[in-house]
């Protein structure tokens, strides 16, 4: 792989832990882009080239969207999107189904992924490595948006409370993942004084409803997940909410983040942000799926403004990306 991520856990020793540990969102992580971005304006995203002949114009534009759940699921809720940003671009529009949050941030890097949502967790590290330009969010009618982290576990569990995985396993999504991995270790640290690998054991599922099914099935003892992706398995049916508890909840983290490659002409990343900003909602599949969650349009962002606390819970854990 090009990129890797070093986690050094240094948790509960640094001022970005203790700041997340209290709710506070105002403290900037250091944070840089691979040599092969500039960043000339500051907003700690990657500039458009200036030499038209580093531009992408294909003729097709792929787009994937984060793969918290089964791709499958998601091909048709994001159909109708599609075809309304097929009108507004003049391109055709290719759906994506991603496995991992590695293989959605390598297909960007590469050039094969032009148009994407990637997850709260992997934002940071797909604008640092893959030149990902992120503008938009989805929120509630009146502007709110976001989604928390749950410690979860199952009815007649062992663990009742956070205190109990001491010495136990902590299953985890991915280490690109904010609520299933990054958010949760700073917090153990910093609020339950519990290092991971130390204090307890940690192992992953790979994705956020491979965890919510393990615990609902008794193969996982507890589990950090997005409320956001338990709660629409809950509406779908896939879990019985009587199959899991919560332990914890967080305060309220962004959600995926959707976005361009930095290559694509800037017409046509100009045309990609107008798809998304007048597609109309009502009665689309995307309503139907993510209104569940109170989401009901996108939103403009700001990766520098609304990524801050996310690149600060990085600091806390002692992340580091290499793009090499």
């Amino acid at each position: 792989m090009p990129f890797v991520l070093r986690n050094r856990l240094l948790l509960g020793t640094t001022i970005a832990a203790t700041a997340f540990a209290a709710g506070i969102t105002t403290v900037q992580a250091d944070f840089a882009l691979s040599e092969r971005y500039t960043d000339n304006d500051g907003d700690l995203v990657a500039d458009i080239p200036e030499d038209e002949s580093q531009w992408l114009d294909p003729d097709t534009l792929v787009f994937a969207y984060t793969p918290v759940e089964d791709p499958a699921v998601y091909a048709e809720v994001w159909a109708g999107f599609l075809e309304h940003m097929e009108e507004v671009t003049g391109k055709a529009v290719q759906f994506f189904p991603v496995q991992s949050n590695a293989a959605q941030i390598e297909a960007m890097r590469a050039g094969r992924l032009h148009v994407a949502g990637f997850n709260t967790g992997s934002n940071p590290l797909a604008v640092a490595c893959a030149g990902f330009r992120p503008f938009a969010m989805m929120a509630a009618e009146d502007g709110s948006f976001g989604y928390e982290m749950e410690i979860i576990t199952y009815p007649d569990s062992e663990v009742r409370e956070v205190e109990d995985i001491r010495g136990r396993t902590l299953t985890h999504t991915s280490e690109t993942s904010n609520s299933g991995f990054k958010a949760p270790t700073a917090l153990m640290a910093s609020e339950f004084g519990m290092t991971s690998g130390e204090d307890y054991e940690v192992d992953f599922s790979g994705k956020h409803d491979n965890s919510v099914l393990g615990v609902a099935n008794q193969d996982y003892a507890v589990a950090t997940v997005a409320n956001s992706v338990k709660n629409r398995m809950i509406d779908r049916g896939v879990i019985d909410a009587d199959q899991v508890e919560v332990l914890y909840q967080s305060d309220t983290f962004p959600t995926t983040g959707y976005g361009t490659v930095y290559n694509l002409t800037p017409e046509l990343q100009e045309a990609v942000q107008e798809a998304f900003f007048s597609f109309d909602w009502e009665g689309s599949a995307l309503a139907e799926e993510f209104g569940r969650n109170g989401e009901e349009q996108f939103i403009p962002i700001s990766f520098q403004e609304h990524w801050s606390v996310i690149r600060q819970i990085d600091e806390a854990n002692g992340v580091e990306y290499d793009c090499n």
